[in-house]
């Protein structure tokens, strides 16, 4: 009886926790900062599925911000009552991993002194966000298939199965496909996952969405660390927009932590940025890349949208100065962005 009192004081101090940062930090797609129509689009897809109970699988690069989209789509679904349980699975070992996913009873193994619910059964009625799932071992993929296809589950331990209700939500930054094709990713597995696929763009494919978010950050930060608000100056502006940014939403949050800590002015400059921004590699002014099946005028007009985002990021959005900087005038500059969509720049 004690043993289970703690354990059901553990669970009820969870969710607790939970629901307090969703207070905290409630989701919704106004709160979203996306300009860019790549990630628009993503947005679109989650706002469509998010009252769905289909299983979803996000695909994208490190960093790239997937556990936000999760807990978007918990937050506009109908089970946002319940709890958003959340699992690494390339965190755990794997004689860890079914434990905490399905639990265990007492006895069940050295160290179990109590019985324990796994994951599944603490969202129960919620959802169930599986995080990097193409680090799962071969042997728990196909347990994972098995309590997908009969909803239930049986503890490390136990003798009983225990039906559960939740909504399964899974990401990689594998290519899930290949693994397949390369014998490390059960094919009907992926298949039972894979039933709706939302990709997360990079932050080099969302340029629109860069300048805003390091703002955001800044503002966070300084508030957090209780300084004044600083400013980004054209050049840092500059290099942002130029970098490649390999670890995305990431590198950038984590770069604008360190420039509030560590800058002494009220402008952030070069030298507060961390040295994987800050040092001038070649390849940091990015070309045009290539995408089969894309017309050259289309190509050209990606380019040139770009291109003049960038411009009016780096002169703050001063119409006059950019057009000067182009080489063109006032009305031409007007035209070219009525015509590219980019007005409310």
């Amino acid at each position: 009886l004690i043993s289970r009192d703690i354990t059901e004081n553990k669970t009820l101090s969870e969710e607790n926790q939970r629901l307090r940062r969703y207070l905290a930090h409630p989701r919704d797609l106004d709160s979203f900062i996306a300009r860019s129509p790549a990630v628009k689009g993503a947005l679109e897809m989650v706002e469509a599925v998010a009252p769905l109970d289909s299983t979803l699988l996000l695909t994208g690069e490190s960093g790239t911000g997937k556990e936000y989209f999760v807990d978007l789509i918990h937050a506009l679904s109908p089970r946002r009552g319940a709890p958003l349980v959340k699992i690494n699975c390339a965190a755990l070992p794997e004689t860890l991993l079914e434990s905490e996913l399905f639990g265990h009873r007492r006895g069940a193994f050295t160290g179990a002194v109590a019985d324990q619910p796994g994951k599944f059964v603490q969202a129960d009625g919620g959802t169930l966000f599986l995080d990097e799932i193409g680090e799962l071992p071969l042997p728990s993929q196909a347990k994972l298939l098995r309590v997908l296809q009969e909803k239930t589950v049986q503890a490390v331990g136990g003798q009983k199965e225990v039906r559960v209700d939740v909504r399964i939500v899974a990401a990689t930054n594998r290519k899930l496909a290949e693994e397949v094709g390369a014998g490390r990713f059960r094919e009907d597995l992926y298949y039972r996952l894979n039933v709706i696929s939302i990709a997360i763009p990079p932050l080099r494919e969302r340029r629109e969405d860069i300048l805003p978010l390091a703002e955001y950050f800044l503002a966070q930060f300084a508030r957090q660390m209780e300084r004044p608000l600083p400013r980004l100056s054209p050049q840092v502006r500059d290099l942002l927009l130029r970098h490649p940014l390999p670890g995305n939403v990431r590198q950038l949050k984590h770069a604008m932590e360190r420039a509030v800590a560590l800058g002494k002015g009220e402008i952030i400059l070069p030298d507060d940025l961390p040295e994987d921004l800050n040092q001038d590699r070649p390849g940091l002014c990015l070309g045009p890349a290539f995408h089969p099946g894309q017309s050259l005028r289309g190509a050209l007009e990606h380019f040139e949208r770009d291109y003049l985002r960038r411009a009016l990021e780096f002169h703050q959005g001063r119409r006059l100065e950019t057009a000067q900087a182009l080489g063109i005038s006032r009305k031409n500059l007007w035209e070219k962005l009525h015509r590219l969509g980019l007005e409310d720049l």
